[in-house]
Parts: structure tokens; sequence; C-alpha cells
């Protein structure tokens, strides 16, 4: 099934490679538009919310009722969102687009989860983090294709991204197909995951799932300071151009996708808790490093950053389906979707900042979030052999 795997890494990819260029025109619209820091983290919110609040229904229903060729419509809607943002020229139109990028976000990623999982042959981490990196390498790659065709030619290059989508919409119409054939083989899948359940009583896992989410909300919000504001900080501090300070948010986009791709074996391999400790908590002394640096400096903590956090969401991710055996989409949707929303509020609430104080006071804030991973000691070991 690893052709499953690639293709709706594939996917994942094209469809994280165009949410990544709502961040990346950030630059033209506050110019063009005259925004302040505060309306652009609203810019973020919109499209953050608007697919954290759908996931985990999306979830919880595809659980109930597998939709094959959903997939296919959620990037559908993704296309509609592109074509109204390459046009959008006020400040309610581009608050419309987003929004519908997101609920094309919102359709995708939980059922996009469930065929990693069913294709996993039982390497769940591996099968994660295959569909993540994908994810992860277009929202890399976003970044640096908008400096080459949307900054210096303007906004309605955005429609450029539309044949990403067209791609996207083909191979998940494809994979949609094996999907279906496979509805029988989820259904038997589900009912032996749910008679393998966890022994842990139902306040623990509803604990152990409390202590998750405050992990997500560290490595998220943290990374709403580095997606959204990371080139403003750049060209702030040290004084780059907007292309060049992109061609860094790139690079820091780029270790997350190598870190993915280490975090899920490792997590088949050690165990999920050993990950997520190294990864939330390891990352703690480059953090508070990141805003007393020069630029060289601020380069490598930023990769070594980006490289150890993005080890943590794929097994986050599996430790939670292992908890809730049989709850896949559920499960994918509320941590896909907290993952968003954190990011959504934390671009909002870090922009409001930025205009209170500056943007560099922001680091120095933001580089104590990840000692929330303490908390990973209160996780139980539930990981079979």
């Amino acid at each position: 099934m690893f052709p499953i795997l690639l293709a709706i890494s594939f996917s994942h990819m094209l469809n994280d490679t165009i949410q990544s260029l709502i961040p990346s025109i950030y630059p033209l619209i506050k110019s063009s538009l005259n925004l302040s820091f505060a309306q652009l983290g609203i810019v973020t919110l919109c499209f953050q919310l608007t697919s954290s609040i759908l996931q985990p229904f999306v979830g919880y229903y595809t659980d109930l009722k597998p939709k094959p060729f959903s997939l296919a419509i959620g990037m559908g809607i993704t296309l509609l969102g592109l074509i109204l943002l390459s046009i959008a020229s006020t400040y309610s139109a581009v608050l419309i687009s987003v929004a519908f990028v997101g609920m094309g976000s919102a359709v995708f990623h939980p059922e996009a989860s469930r065929v990693a999982h069913l294709a996993s042959g039982g390497r769940r981490g591996l099968a994660q983090s295959v569909f993540q990196v994908g994810g992860n390498a277009g929202s890399a790659i976003g970044p640096l294709l908008a400096a080459l065709i949307i900054v210096p030619y303007g906004q309605f290059n955005v429609l450029w991204f539309s044949l990403a989508a067209l791609l996207a919409i083909i191979v998940l119409s494809w994979i949609g197909n094996w999907y279906k054939a496979q509805r029988m083989h989820v259904v038997a899948t589900k009912q032996n995951a749910e008679v393998r359940s966890s022994n842990l009583s139902t306040s623990r896992i509803a604990f152990s799932l409390l202590i998750l989410l405050l992990l997500v909300f560290s490595k998220y919000f943290y990374m709403a300071s580095m997606t959204s504001y990371f080139t403003f900080y750049l060209m702030d501090k040290f004084d780059l151009s907007v292309q060049s300070a992109q061609v860094h948010l790139f690079m820091f986009l780029f270790a997350i996708a190598a870190g993915t791709v280490i975090g899920g074996p490792l997590g088949d391999k050690l165990g999920r808790k050993v990950v997520i400790w190294i990864s939330i908590l390891g990352v703690t002394p480059f953090t508070l490093a990141l805003p007393y640096s020069n630029l060289l400096w601020t380069t490598i903590f930023s990769v070594l950053i980006g490289f150890i956090l993005a080890s943590a969401f794929s097994a986050i991710l599996v430790y939670a389906q292992e908890l809730l055996p049989g709850k896949v989409g559920m499960i994918s949707g509320l941590f896909f979707g907290l993952a968003f929303g954190m990011g959504g509020i934390g671009s909002a609430v870090l922009g409001k900042l930025a205009d209170d104080t500056s943007i560099q006071y922001v680091y120095h804030v933001c580089s104590f979030l990840p000692l929330i991973g303490i908390l990973t000691a209160f996780l139980p070991s539930i990981q079979r052999k």
C-alpha cells in the first residue's frame, strides 16, 4: 500500500503549498490594503478557525460514514478559495477567500489521515510521518514559490496555483476509488480496534488527551510566531528584503519537513512518549537563544527548532489514536483542527502584541513556550508491541 501513502502525501503537499500562500502574501496585502499586524493576524485566525472548528465534526461524521470522494470535494472548495484570493481587492474579500481555503482543509485532513492509517500496515508512526512530510514540504515550498511568482508580479498570480489544486483533485479522485474498494476493510479494522481498546480508565484517557492538547498548543503557538511573523522579524532586526526573508522562512519550513520524516519511525521504534519528550522540550535552549542571536545563528537556530519541533506531531497524533482506537477520523480532526486553531489564535494574539510592543518582543515571549513539554512526564506508556 506504499503507493497509496505516497499519493496521499503528494496530495498533502499540494494542499499545504496552497495554504502556505496565505501568510506568504502578507507583505503584499499589508502594503496594498494598508493593514496592521493585528489585521493580518485576523486573516490567519479566519483561515485557521474555519478549518479547526469544522475538522473534528468532519472526522466524527466520517468515522460513522466514510466518504471516499470527500477528499476531492474538499480540494474543490480550496480551488474556489484560491480563485477568490487572486482577485480579492478588499479586506473582507480576503477574509472570505481564506475562509473557503480553510473549509477545504477541514474536509481534507481527517479523511486523508484515515487513508494513511488504513495504508500503514501497522506502522502507524511511519505512515503518519509520510503523510505529514508531504504537508510540511508543501508548507516549505509555498513561500519559496510565492517569492518567485507572486511577490515580484502581484497578487493575481495566486491564480497559477489553481493548477496544483486541479492536479490534487485528479490524484484524490484516484485515491477515492481505492478507498471505496476498501470500505469493508475499514469497517472491519474499526471494529477490531474497538475490541483492542486501551485498559486505561476514562478519566485517565481524558487527562492524557488534555496533556496532548496542551503540547499541541505549545508547539503551534510557537510555530505561529515563525510562520506568520518570522519574515517581519528578519526584516526588522537585520534589514533584509522581503524575498531574502522568505528564503530564510523556506529554510525553517524545509527543516520542519525533514524533522517530520524522523518523528514517526522513531515513535514506532522508541515509543511515542520518548519522541514527544525530545521534540517539545528539546527545542527550549534554541528558542531561548534565538532572540539574542546574530543573523547567522538566528538561521542555524531556526533550522534546529524546525527540525526538532516537527517530529512531535506524528508521535502525538498516533499516541492519541492509540488512546482511543476506532476513532481515527475524530482524533485526526480534533488534533489537526486544534493545530490550525492554535496557529490562528496565536497569529492574532501575537500580531496584537507586535502592534503594542515590537516584533522582536514577540520572540522573547514565545521563547518560553516549549517549557510546557515538561507535562509529557504525566503521560502513561501505552504503546503495544
